[in-house]
């Protein structure tokens, strides 16, 4: 646990071991009437611990929402494409250099409609973080994405994009081959496709690596996810030489939903469920399934030209308050 870490995040930590080893026992055999009153008070535990989260996710801070952005059981890409995105057929490499697990991209149908998903993956395990560089693209994912997305415009296929990552890779590796261009490529290219572009941030939505496939028709936003040109531990190494004042920074970065919504940087903000998206995926599926298909019927009418144009001028407005 992080010496950082805020009593509400102990709390969902608390909530979500207690649901999962309460979700075991019930999957278990028959048991005795001693177990069964220890399984009820568990359940009142739970109760407890549930209420308690609900007073206390009303006055969530900055850096409270920074952690639940992070929350390892918040849904991620692949879950989200696994609820609602049918036939997904997930497409390797950039054609240039190889494939970068950080960043998934392929076709599928959502409600019958042919579409075209890029997105940030994290991983869950050592093995997947690892695998998936924790979700930092490097510009091998950037022109991955970008691959598929020029061929879904090809076939007029719109776009979904998730962004959840910390930022991109900048290691010297990635800035050997041209991290910076990458990302400048990819957001060149989602301003010139002739498709509608949903864009959907879920978790964390970390500088350049966010915004390398952040340019979209339509910006949706998780009430608990955050959005910002640079982490809060970055920043206040930068400017203090120690990431102890994060928390300030977090404040001080004004990234969460609410403050993106005012400055333009998102069109709506998609409410969580009651205690956050890692404590009901599915219910938070369904809420992102019905922003993303709401917003592609909304575009679906409008002409290459128009989109091109309305998009180029969305981001022209961003932060004119």
């Amino acid at each position: 646990m992080s010496e950082r870490e805020t009593p509400l995040l102990r709390l969902v930590g608390e909530l979500t071991q207690l649901t999962a080893h309460l979700n075991r026992l019930q999957e278990a055999p028959a048991v005795s009437d001693e177990e069964a009153t220890g399984i009820a008070r568990l359940r009142e535990q739970a109760a407890e611990l549930r209420a308690q989260l609900e007073q206390a996710f009303g006055g969530a801070s900055a850096w409270e929402r920074v952690q639940l952005a992070r929350h390892e059981q918040r849904p991620y890409t692949l879950d989200y494409i696994e609820a609602f995105v049918s036939q997904f057929a997930e497409l390797h490499g950039d054609r240039a250099y190889g494939d970068d697990g950080a960043v998934v991209a392929g076709l599928g149908w959502i409600q019958g409609r042919r579409v075209a998903v890029v997105g940030h993956q994290k991983g869950r395990t050592a093995r997947e973080r690892r695998e998936r560089n924790f979700g930092m693209p490097r510009p091998e994912g950037f022109r991955k994405a970008v691959r598929v997305m020029q061929l879904a415009a090809k076939f007029g296929c719109p776009i979904v994009s998730f962004v959840d990552t910390p930022g991109a890779d900048c290691l010297e590796e990635a800035e050997g081959r041209g991290i910076s261009e990458a990302i400048a490529a990819s957001q060149r290219t989602m301003f010139e496709l002739g498709v509608p572009i949903v864009v959907v941030v879920i978790g964390e939505g970390g500088s350049g690596g966010a915004i390398g496939i952040g340019v979209g028709d339509r910006v949706f936003m998780l009430e608990h996810a955050y959005y910002a040109v640079i982490t809060p531990e970055a920043c206040a190494a930068i400017l203090w030489r120690s990431e102890e004042r994060a928390a300030e920074m977090a404040t001080a970065l004004c990234l969460t939903a609410e403050h993106a919504l005012r400055l333009g940087a998102v069109d709506a903000v998609i409410e969580e469920p009651a205690l956050g998206a890692q404590c009901d995926p599915l219910e938070t599926a369904r809420r992102v399934e019905a922003a993303v298909v709401g917003a592609l019927e909304e575009l679906s009418g409008h002409s290459p030209a128009e989109l091109r144009q309305s998009r180029y001028e969305k981001f022209r407005r961003m932060g004119c308050l």
